[in-house]
């Protein structure tokens, strides 16, 4: 599906998405990631922002849970 994006745009709108939970963790490390996870079939296969909260889920509390 969203392989018609090209790779670096998926790449810089996933790590874009990282970059809204890790404030703190240098962007060419959230690059570095998010084009890992471009490798995914999987993950490449959706959005980029899609892909990065999908990767994060076992991060993320649900809301209300601290």
């Amino acid at each position: 599906m969203d392989d018609e994006i090209p790779t670096d745009i998926w790449i810089h709108y996933c790590a874009k998405q990282l970059k809204m939970h890790w404030r703190t963790v240098e962007p060419e490390q959230l690059e570095e990631l998010a084009a890992d996870l471009a490798r995914d079939p999987g993950l490449r296969a959706l959005s980029p922002m899609a892909a990065a909260l999908l990767w994060l889920e076992p991060v993320i509390a649900p809301r209300g849970v601290l």
